[in-house]
C-alpha cells in the first residue's frame, strides 16, 4: 500500500487508531530505564508519544504525512518532544548501534520487505538494547479479529524470532488482545517477540 492510500485512510477519521499506547508495549517496556528509542512505522504516534512521556528520547518514522502531522499534534498536546520523520520504512536506514529500544508494531509487509526492514532495525539496536516486534499473528485470520486479509503478511513467533537473529530472543509467543468494536469486545491474536542485543 502506498503512502497516498494511507493518507486517505487517516483523513477519513479524526483518529484512525486509539490514542492510548499498545497494551503489550506498556507491559514489555514500562519498567525499562528510559534511553534512546526508535519507533518504526509509528502511524499517528501514540506509542512514540507514550515513550516520550516516560522519559525516552524518541525518533519515530512513518511514510504517511497525514499520520506524522497528527503525531506531532499529539506530542504537542501531551507536552513532549518526539523527532518525527516522514520516510518510507522499506528504504529508511536508522543509525546503527544507536538505540536502547527499537519497536516495530503492526507493520505488515510482504515477507521479503519485512525481513529487510527488520534487518535494518535490528542493526540499530545498541549493545544491551532491546527490540520488540508485535503484529497480527497468522492464527488471527481464522480465530481472531481484525488485521489484514492477506495471510502472507501475517506473523508467527518462529518467523519473527528467526528474523531477529543474532539478537538473543527473550520471548517469542502468541498473545491475545481485547479489542473494543461496535459489536462488543472481540479478541485479536498477535505475535510478540522481544529480543536483546548482548
Amino acid at each position: 500500500m502506498r503512502a497516498e492510500e494511507w493518507d486517505r485512510r487517516y483523513e477519513e477519521k479524526p483518529w484512525l487508531w486509539r490514542v492510548e499506547p499498545n497494551v503489550f508495549l506498556v507491559s514489555e517496556v514500562g519498567e525499562m530505564t528510559p534511553g534512546r528509542a526508535l519507533d518504526v512505522a509509528c502511524g499517528e504516534g501514540r506509542n512514540a508519544v507514550w515513550l516520550a512521556e516516560r522519559g525516552w528520547q524518541v525518533d519515530a518514522v512513518d511514510f504517511s504525512q497525514v499520520a506524522i502531522e497528527r503525531a506531532r499534534e499529539l506530542a504537542r498536546q501531551r507536552g513532549v518532544e518526539v523527532n518525527f520523520t516522514v520516510a518510507d520504512v522499506t528504504r529508511y536506514r536508522p543509525e546503527p548501534d544507536a538505540y536502547d529500544l527499537v519497536v516495530i508494531l503492526y507493520l505488515h509487509l510482504p515477507p521479503e520487505q519485512r525481513r529487510d526492514v527488520i534487518a535494518r532495525a535490528r542493526e540499530a539496536v545498541a549493545p544491551g538494547g532491546t527490540m520488540l516486534v508485535i503484529g497480527h499473528d497468522l492464527e488471527n485470520l481464522e480465530r481472531g479479529w481484525g488485521g489484514p486479509p492477506d495471510p502472507e503478511v501475517h506473523y508467527t513467533p518462529d518467523e519473527i524470532a528467526f528474523e531477529l537473529e543474532p539478537l538473543t530472543i527473550v520471548k517469542a509467543e502468541r498473545v491475545v488482545r481485547a479489542v473494543e468494536t461496535d459489536e462488543g469486545v472481540r479478541e485479536a491474536i498477535d505475535t510478540l517477540v522481544r529480543a536483546r542485543r548482548p
